[in-house]
């Protein structure tokens, strides 16, 4: 536990100081535009990828994602605690040492006290649990194929029926000892018991290396819980610390990803088959501070969890959980185990390049998603695809990352729309294809070369030709077209004259000159892009009507997709279920069609 300092105080240190100044003691650097570039003092590199930005006040290393400030770069580089790394930073910009309240000093020290109460009794236990009297605890832990070495690393121990509370009351008060949870009072007796009694224990220490709460394992009452963990305390909340991430750490300048298993077991077997970067958020809900706290060493987390039932259903959970923190620096990726497997049984049956090995299969969240909620639904049933879909847009609306969230909605959306072709045709924005015969088919090609206006612009020219040239043949359907709207005000305006002019019987050649006199120019360009006259028979009038209609339906086409667009751009930022509704009806409209 470190006082807290006052976020002005920690402001002004930064304002005083440059990050390329403190790392410059370090890290030789060049200029290089509005940056800083140097070697990566995480890593032994040739080619530089370690960049400083004093106007952003961070650092960043390209080849480890290590990322932060100043205070973070003395911890990490200098081995410092965050409250050392301030006094430092302080001197050097010339101000006084923060004096902390008389409530800052009384916690400090009870932290202090803390840690000290926790320590003897882990030095004691840990010696216990090399007493020959003790020694099936000793063998149990053997036979897990664990060395006296990594025992030792680890600092596990056990704890058999003793009265060491008595021990702890010599030199500490009774108070202090109750504040750790590592007994309880039992009103019967009168007594204290230890919490971890007849149990093997795993030290949980903070990123300090300090002990702070304990793990324990039954090995011989089958009655009683296989594991049980420390309650929380002043010092202690366990959705904020992870087991063994003091030591993972380390392994950051070598690697994005740090496995994320279940238990402590899992996580000593795997250190002790050489993969180092692994950890344990032991057994509880991996939170969004515990995932915060991971990927400020590891930008990409594998979570590992056992192939049971169970253990399948707290991935889920924990993607739903965590979905809307990812961003495009930080990621999750999940490796579901065999059923009725665990970590500690993978690497005994295929050694630590089989484990590493099947890791290469891993999901990252999205896809991870994705899979498991597509198993659940049957996607012939348009009910099933409808809540499916719904399910995906909500997941991406938490997302946080606004470019993120854009791009993996479009992905999920895409796969739908490939999941189902029947029910979410892909629109074309140009021509259709339901008509094969030469005339339409030379009359798209002449179109398609005109790269000046866009196809759109074509397919509303072609039509109002038709309607001035040929406004005959195309009486009985010109209602279809009304609805629809040209892409500007002229295109418009004169669809609109022609159809009240073809709706009013007028001739052909009257139609014409009105329109001539109402937008000359616009009817010049009409008649200049659109090539339907050297194509059209104008005595075929069944060719003209099935032109009038192929076109119509093109632009309508063409319209939709950009409702649809635009429907999915709105839903993109902010799930509204009007709109939602309006996407269905528009796609189950073109379905009909």
């Amino acid at each position: 536990m470190t006082m807290k300092y006052p976020k002005e105080y920690l402001d002004e240190i930064k304002l005083r100081v440059k990050v390329s100044q403190v790392v410059g003691k370090y890290v030789q650097l060049k200029k290089r535009g509005k940056e800083f570039i140097g070697l990566s003092p995480f890593k032994n590199e040739k080619t530089p990828s370690f960049t400083v930005n004093d106007e952003k006040g961070f650092y960043h290393c390209f080849s480890t994602s290590e990322h932060g400030n100043i205070f973070d770069f003395l911890m990490k580089t200098r081995s410092l605690r965050f409250g050392e790394a301030v006094r430092a930073l302080a001197s050097e910009a010339g101000m006084e040492i923060y004096k902390f309240t008389q409530y800052d000093k009384e916690k400090e020290e009870r932290f202090n006290k803390y840690k000290k109460i926790l320590k003897d009794y882990s030095e004691y236990f840990q010696k216990q649990l090399f007493n020959k009297n003790n020694s099936f605890a000793l063998e149990y832990l053997k036979d897990r194929k664990l060395s006296e070495d990594v025992i030792k690393k680890f600092q596990l121990g056990y704890v058999p029926i003793n009265n060491f509370f008595d021990e702890l009351l010599k030199k500490y008060t009774e108070e202090d000892i109750k504040s750790t949870g590592l007994y309880y009072f039992v009103e019967n007796n009168k007594k204290y018991i230890d919490r971890f009694k007849n149990r093997i224990i795993f030290p949980i220490f903070n990123l300090s290396g300090d002990v702070i709460a304990f793990g324990g394992r039954i090995i011989k009452n089958d009655k009683l819980a296989k594991y049980i963990n420390s309650p929380e305390t002043e010092f202690y909340k366990k959705g904020r610390q992870i087991f063994n991430l003091n030591f993972a750490k380390e392994e950051r300048s070598s690697s994005k990803n740090v496995i994320i298993v279940e238990g402590y077991m899992d996580v000593i077997s795997l250190y002790s088959n050489g993969i180092k970067n692994v950890i344990s958020n032991s057994g509880t809900a991996l939170t969004e501070s515990q995932i915060n706290l991971i990927w400020k060493f590891f930008s990409d987390p594998i979570i590992c969890l056992d192939g049971d039932k169970s253990g399948q259903q707290a991935a889920v959970r924990i993607a739903e959980r965590l979905f809307c923190l990812i961003n495009e620096e930080n990621r999750i990726y999940f490796s579901i185990l065999e059923q009725g497997k665990d970590p500690d049984d993978i690497i005994k049956d295929l050694g630590k390049e089989g484990f590493l090995k099947f890791l290469d299969n891993k999901k990252i969240i999205q896809s991870f998603i994705w899979d498991t909620y597509l198993k659940k639904i049957n996607i012939k049933n348009p009910y099933e695809v409808t809540k499916f879909e719904k399910q995906m847009r909500k997941l991406c609306s938490s997302i946080k990352d606004d470019t993120l969230r854009k791009h993996i909605l479009e992905n999920f959306l895409s796969k739908i729309n490939q999941l189902t072709p029947n029910i979410n045709n892909k629109i074309n924005y140009g021509f259709s294809k339901r008509k094969n015969f030469k005339v339409l088919n030379e009359t798209r090609k002449i179109h398609l070369q005109k790269k000046d206006l866009t196809r759109e612009n074509l397919i509303e020219y072609s039509i109002l030709f038709i309607m001035i040239f040929y406004g005959g043949a195309v009486k009985n359907n010109i209602e279809k077209i009304s609805p629809i709207a040209f892409s500007n005000s002229n295109n418009e305006n004169l669809k609109n004259i022609l159809i009240d002019l073809i709706k009013s019987n007028k001739k052909e050649k009257e139609i014409e000159n009105q329109a001539i006199t109402a937008y000359p120019d616009l009817v010049k360009n009409i008649i200049e892009n659109s090539n339907l006259k050297l194509i059209v028979n104008k005595k075929n009038y069944d060719q003209i009507k099935e032109l009038f209609e192929d076109f119509t339906s093109d632009l309508i086409e063409g319209l939709n997709k950009k409702k649809i667009e635009s429907l999915e751009k709105k839903l993109i930022n902010n799930m509204e279920e009007k709109a939602y509704s309006e996407l269905l009806k528009l796609k189950s409209q073109i379905n009909r069609e």
